[in-house]
């Protein structure tokens, strides 16, 4: 095999993780060394940066602050929310690629994000290989929902699930702490996937955990919830609750719709939720007489470093690494991803690649039988699933008390 000289540009898209940089200096510390790539950019604002023609440099950047983005929560070469169009309907933003691609001699096309973020790699992996323009496109998976498909979990779900467990298991404590009653609610987030509620339940395991958890894999009804709740209340004059942010009712209504009827839309199309907890509070409120707390964990859980799965940080490094060892050896078309393999009883974390086409918009959800019969909590087989990928403490550097995190110079390339 011949190998493909030529740069590399790495980009990042859609909701950001507490580990998606790990991802990226993964990948980029990796094609830095690499004796096949001539140089590394990072594209300001995801896909943006290719079609505005604003790249950065990372070879001008200090590899010891460098080093930083592995600890740093966010997007440190910014995000973005934007849709290709399908190549066979308007050929414009491709075009403009292949032109900034030729300008820069890229040959290595590398996308850290979710679903439609593997889409948009596949889109200009095709393209690219429809107009002869030899280029290795290659996902690299990041989503806290963990709903891409194929892969056993992605990068950045097992750290935001141990945000919320914690959070779960603190929150137990100060609720519970008055003599007097009180019902509290907490919304997280997962629009069709409800991995991340499901993470309540580690709680749960540990002994001071949520009464109820709702995910978006089985219809809600709010006169059962209703019922549930006044019935918990009743016997402990406390009731903790943990419901993802995308329940829906039979209908397949949002509950947050109940609320809210005209609803933001990203430019995915995506319904913005959020406001869930405070409706069902103030519902609860009004059918109980109760004391009742709605608490949105919103961006805290994706973002919360200091409270990071060191295992989760070091596999999101492994798969940016990943993804440009493959891509140097001549594979292109594929989404870096991860199959687990129990060793002595031991967990361990393998990569294995997958079809871009295969991956994109495709959402893995919980499976049923790891939800229980009356759809209002979680069984033994998520914990088991879970648990490992939680395992260890960050080793973020806190410097005068507080987290050190990357500070990039961020200076444009030029051709």
């Amino acid at each position: 095999m011949s190998i493909l000289k030529g740069a590399a540009v790495i980009g990042q898209s859609g909701g950001p993780s507490s580990v998606i940089n790990a991802s990226a200096y993964g990948a980029i510390k990796t094609a830095l060394e690499s004796d096949a790539i001539t140089r590394v950019f990072g594209m300001c604002n995801g896909i943006k940066g290719i079609l505005e023609d604003n790249l950065m440099d990372m070879s001008k950047e200090d590899p010891e602050e460098l080093a930083f983005m592995k600890y740093t929560p966010s997007s440190a070469l910014g995000s973005c929310r934007y849709k290709l169009k399908d190549p066979d309907e308007d050929e414009t933003d491709y075009i403009r690629i292949l032109e900034i691609f030729k300008k820069y001699d890229i040959r290595y096309f590398f996308y850290n994000g979710g679903n439609d973020s593997m889409d948009t790699c596949n889109k200009i992996s095709k393209f690219m290989l429809r107009n002869g323009y030899e280029c290795r496109c290659m996902g690299i998976p990041k989503t806290i929902d963990n709903d891409l498909a194929g892969t056993d979990h992605c990068p950045g779900f097992a750290s935001a699930a141990k945000y919320i467990a914690t959070s779960v298991m603190e929150v137990y404590r100060d609720s519970t702490v008055y003599d007097t009653g009180m019902i509290t609610i907490i919304e997280c987030m997962g629009r069709h996937a409800g991995w991340l509620t499901a993470a309540a339940a580690l709680a749960n395991y540990k002994g001071r955990g949520a009464d109820l958890i709702y995910l978006p894999e089985v219809d809600f009804d709010l006169a059962k919830f209703t019922a549930k709740v006044k019935e918990i209340y009743a016997a402990k004059k406390k009731c903790l609750v943990v419901v993802s942010e995308g329940i829906h009712d039979k209908d397949g209504t949002f509950i947050a719709e109940y609320a809210n009827k005209n609803m933001a839309k990203d430019s995915f199309g995506h319904a913005q939720l959020g406001g869930l907890a405070a409706y069902l509070a103030n519902y609860i409120k009004g059918e109980t007489g109760a004391k009742v707390r709605g608490i949105e964990l919103s961006l805290l859980q994706r973002c919360a470093a200091h409270c990071a799965s060191q295992t989760d940080i070091d596999e999101s490094f492994m798969a940016g690494e990943a993804a440009v060892v493959n891509a140097v050896n001549g594979i292109t078309d594929k989404m870096v991803g991860f199959e687990r393999e129990y060793v002595n009883g031991q967990y361990k974390c393998n990569v294995k690649l997958f079809d871009l086409t295969i991956v994109a918009n495709t959402e893995k959800k919980v499976p049923l039988e790891w939800i229980n019969k009356d759809g209002d909590g979680v069984e033994q087989g998520f914990i088991d699933y879970c648990l490992p990928l939680i395992q260890g403490q960050t080793k973020l550097t806190y410097v005068d008390g507080l987290p050190r995190f990357v500070e990039l110079k961020k200076v444009k390339a030029e051709a």
